[in-house]
């Protein structure tokens, strides 16, 4: 298969026949069938079974549903609607939730935070990195997700660092029905949702689609969004087959806002200030590039098929092709000639060799997946045997569409141009034991193989060529004991061992894959509605790559080994049904986050800081639900945030500390079912920030030295920009449900 993936043609209509034709195989051979009945749920969920736990693993985690998604989405993106779960905290470049957003679990970004669709790993190969921006209105064709913390259960991709976000998208309807979906609020900010689904035709067939739009100015200046995605679906169902063709991808269209804001008087003043696009024309007054924008396109093609052969025996297939292309477009003043490869020009003896400019960086990438599991099963034991492979191919180039001064360039010339290539493989097996009626026993074997090749030049005309091999054992045991039908306890070891991304590799020749040692121990109560979870975590690493603080010129965060370090918490969660109408659900984490040794360059010399914070990891998270119902189709909510103080350093540098914020929205829904045309309609509002709160959640920190100013001295130079976020502001919609 590695020869295949290395060989295969790079035309696009050659890729698309070898899809058809590896679809058609599992659709010929997923039509065989046996005699035992289930349920078209439980072969949905099947897709999801290799990378989920199930309720009373000891793995810790999160289930939420369909209905909990539906109560917020009103155009924000993924990562908004996770905000309340334990340990969570999220940001928004535009500040209003919709375009680029970021989520951090346990203070660990999203590079490592693994994301699957479907079991089918959704994270950039090469960044690590996960853009919802993508995948504008996702959340309106998700079935449900299951965010685990910690090292998590095996999964297909990147390890998880940090956390894993199992997404399951719609499960097939067996009726007929259709939905119209609007919402509208501050920012200029619209979403138009249209999906249907055939239901069962012939008891057998269903197909199910969603058109979707959001557009939004948001809430810093400029940073606009016009977000075009679609999901189609094809399924094929009897009691014991289920064949699923899911397509889905988007447009997205954005005006940068990842610069930030570094001015401090801004920041007070006029802290929706983006400098994305500033230039300064011949009369010198400020002016801003009306293009500044992020142009990218994301087309997935997914293949699933399940079988079941028996009351022990199934196995499940799953193929993907994602095609991504696009750039992101910027105006440049006063550039240097050598930055692009262009000459010097000479005007009468007098030397050109700077020009304003517009660019464009470009990305072309191609990925495959194919994933294959079976599952055992009798009434002591589960177990689940996969495997996963994985080949991504990405091009990287800049061109340069306008110049002042062109020298010698032409048109369509790339000026620096690179490729990247990445083969993934992985084989596991997982098994639930039940010993008893008191003890059940988890173990999960990973291996993963990693090839990482680079060649060519990367956009400072440097060449760059990385050519690594890893390969990784990951084992997980847990154990959960019963210790009556209202309580379990359970312990889990996990580790984890993963690669750098490519950012890594252009910032640091030397850099070391990280390993973490993930130890889990909680406890679960449940008794009617009322229920309480506490666990308590530690995660010890070595060579963990950390968030510096610092990002590069387009906004990526800067990462760096930090040798050993460690996260050391303890999250608690409950439902409380105060009475038959209210209910509370507060959650809250409380950690210890250190590098254990912290050595920097400082003024020319080198400093040990000791035991140091690690950057982007508060102490203290928590957040609360307090629910009332009224009747039984009016509910609402107050939801509420606190994150507290952070560094965006390692250096527990004071230009770099972030304050803390406390924030509160307020939910509320109303279902009115008519007698005739709609089965229902939902009313839907959100008021976000209601106390106008003017809070921070991200930012950047960087320091450089500074040997001009005072020659034969050495001055480290600090500084820092903010991503403010959105005060007071609102969302409504309606769905119609029919």
């Amino acid at each position: 298969m590695k020869f295949l993936f290395n060989n295969l043609s790079k035309t696009k209509q050659q890729r698309l026949t070898l899809f058809i034709f590896l679809f058609s195989i599992c659709s010929v051979y997923g039509q065989e069938k046996t005699q035992d009945s289930t349920k078209v749920e439980q072969l949905d969920e099947v897709l999801v079974k290799s990378v989920r736990v199930k309720e009373k693993a000891p793995i810790t985690h999160s289930n939420v549903t369909k209905k909990q998604i539906a109560k917020r989405n009103l155009g924000q993106d993924i990562p908004m609607l996770l905000n309340f779960l334990p340990s969570v905290v999220t940001t928004s470049d535009a500040g209003a939730g919709i375009g680029y957003t970021g989520i951090r679990v346990r203070g660990v970004s999203s590079q490592s935070t693994n994301i699957t669709i479907n079991g089918i790993p959704y994270n950039d190969a090469e960044s690590l990195g996960t853009f919802w921006v993508n995948l504008g209105d996702f959340a309106s064709s998700v079935e449900s997700l299951q965010l685990q913390r910690g090292v998590g259960t095996s999964t297909n991709g990147s390890g998880a660092f940090g956390a894993s976000v199992n997404v399951l998208t719609d499960a097939v309807s067996k009726e007929a029905n259709g939905e119209i979906s609007n919402s509208f609020g501050s920012y200029n900010t619209r979403k138009h949702t249209v999906k249907y689904s055939t239901g069962l035709m012939n008891d057998h067939f269903e197909i199910a689609g969603r058109l979707s739009n959001i557009v939004s100015d948001g809430y810093i200046d400029r940073a606009s969004t016009d977000l075009k995605s679609y999901f189609l679906q094809g399924s094929y169902v009897d009691d014991n087959t289920l064949i699923k063709a899911v397509l889905f991808g988007g447009k997205e269209v954005t005006y940068q806002s990842w610069n930030g804001l570094e001015d401090l008087d801004k920041l007070k003043n006029d802290r929706t200030y983006n400098t994305a696009g500033e230039y300064e024309d011949d009369e010198g007054n400020i002016r801003f590039y009306d293009n500044e924008v992020d142009n990218y396109s994301q087309d997935h093609y997914q293949l699933h098929w399940n079988q079941r052969y028996n009351n022990r025996w199934s196995t499940n297939i799953g193929l993907n092709y994602t095609y991504g292309r696009g750039y992101f477009e910027q105006f440049k003043e006063d550039e240097s000639f050598d930055e692009y490869g262009l000459e010097p020009l000479d005007f009468n003896g007098e030397i050109v060799d700077e020009t304003d400019l517009i660019r464009r960086r470009w990305l072309d990438n191609d990925f495959y997946v194919f994933n294959a599991s079976a599952n055992y099963k009798n009434n002591n034991l589960d177990m689940i045997f996969g495997t996963s492979f994985s080949h991504y191919d990405g091009d990287h180039f800049g061109e340069i569409i306008w110049a002042e001064f062109a020298s010698q360039s032409e048109i369509r010339d790339h000026y620096y141009e690179g490729n990247g290539k990445k083969n993934d493989f992985s084989v596991f097996t997982k098994a639930n034991i039940r010993l008893n009626d008191k003890i059940k026993l988890y173990a999960d074997l990973q291996v993963r193989n990693v090839n990482y090749e680079t060649s060519g030049i990367n956009s400072d005309l440097i060449p760059f060529n990385v050519d690594e091999n890893y390969t990784f054992f990951n084992p997980k045991a847990g154990i959960t004991y019963e210790l009556n039908h209202n309580n379990n306890l359970y312990f889990s070891y996990a580790r984890a061992n993963r690669e750098p991304n490519r950012d890594d590799f252009e910032n640091n020749a030397n850099v070391e894959p990280e390993q973490l040692n993930d130890f889990e121990l909680g406890w679960r109560h449940k008794k009617g509605n009322f229920s309480f979870n506490a666990n308590a975590y530690f995660m010890l690493y070595n060579e963990q790559l950390i968030l510096t603080g610092n990002i590069d010129n387009v906004g990526n965060p800067i990462r760096t080994n930090s040798g050993e370090s460690y996260r050391l918490g303890l999250e608690l969660e409950a439902t409380i049904p105060v009475s038959s109408k209210l209910t509370l659900q507060p959650n809250a984490t409380l950690s210890s986050n250190k590098n254990k040794e912290t050595i920097i360059s400082f003024d020319g010399e080198f400093v040990n800081l000791g035991k140091t914070d690690i950057a982007f990891s508060p102490e203290l998270i928590a957040a609360n639900a307090i629910v009332y119902q009224p009747i039984q189709n009016l509910q609402m909510a107050l939801l509420s945030k606190f994150v507290g103080e952070q560094f965006m350093s390692n250096t527990e540098a004071k230009m770099s500390k972030l304050d803390s914020f406390f924030i509160n929205d307020f939910n509320i829904t109303y279902t009115i079912t008519p007698k005739s045309i709609f089965d229902t309609i939902t009313l839907t509002g959100l008021v976000n920030n209601i106390f106008n709160e003017k809070y921070i959640s991200n930012g950047f920190y960087y320091t450089y030295d500074d040997d001009w100013s005072n020659p034969g001295t050495v001055t480290t130079i600090e500084g820092a920009g903010f991503y403010p976020q959105a005060t007071r502001n609102f969302l409504i919609g309606a769905t119609l449900k029919f």
